[in-house]
């Protein structure tokens, strides 16, 4: 854990943004008049490419499943005729 100082962090915050981003340091503490007041921390990375097609294969889709749309859009939109 590496402690800056308020001014420290702002003439440096793109060296220390740096240093989190390649893993030269985990966790930088901003202090402000010798008291902890924020910490610089990574952002978990999740792709948003790896959850697309996350369930290929899992389950098939039937082939009539558009029979029931007049259905479901009756319930939708105004109820359905008995």
């Amino acid at each position: 854990m590496h402690a800056v100082n308020m001014l420290q962090a702002k003439s440096s915050l793109s060296r220390l943004v740096e240093a989190i981003e390649i893993g030269a340091e985990r966790e930088i503490i901003i202090a402000r008049n010798g008291r902890p007041a924020a910490k610089l921390v990574p952002i978990d990375n999740v792709l948003s490419g790896q959850r697309i097609g996350v369930a290929k294969g899992a389950f098939e889709v039937p082939a009539d499943i558009d029979a029931n749309n007049e259905v479901v859009a009756k319930l939708f939109f105004g109820g359905i005729d008995d």
